[in-house]
């Protein structure tokens, strides 16, 4: 047993393929994936993520949709309602700032605005 392991995500934008997602366990294996968790109830997101994501190449929607299910996730796997001062939600490709087609090249931090609106999008659907 390693006493000391560390679990990376790496998040980045191909111009060509869109957006990815890789994650490097302790051992030095990297995978891609649609959707990834880690942590003490990583097996449980999966499955989560496994039923909504089945059968689909990716998640569908926009960025806002592809955030409720993030939220919606650790929501259901921690069985807690979260307020918006609780998370910290990056993205990588959303709209750009400056109002031009296409997705941002690069990766920003919602602000706590953002999230709340989509916790009102999640309790609507409710």
């Amino acid at each position: 047993m390693r006493p000391y392991g560390v679990s990376t995500t790496l998040v980045s934008l191909d111009f060509e393929n869109g957006p990815q997602l890789y994650k490097c366990d302790p051992a030095g294996y990297y995978t891609g994936y649609k959707a990834t968790a880690s942590g003490p109830k990583q097996q449980e997101a999966f499955n989560h993520l496994e039923k909504k994501l089945k059968n689909k190449d990716n998640a569908e929607g926009n960025w806002e949709e592809v955030v409720e299910l993030a939220i919606t996730t650790l929501s259901t796997v921690l069985s807690v309602d979260f307020k918006k001062g609780e998370l910290e939600i990056g993205i990588a490709g959303g709209p750009r700032a400056d109002g031009k087609e296409g997705a941002d090249p690069g990766f920003r931090s919602l602000t706590e605005e953002e999230i709340d609106e989509r916790l009102q999008a999640i309790a609507e659907k409710d």
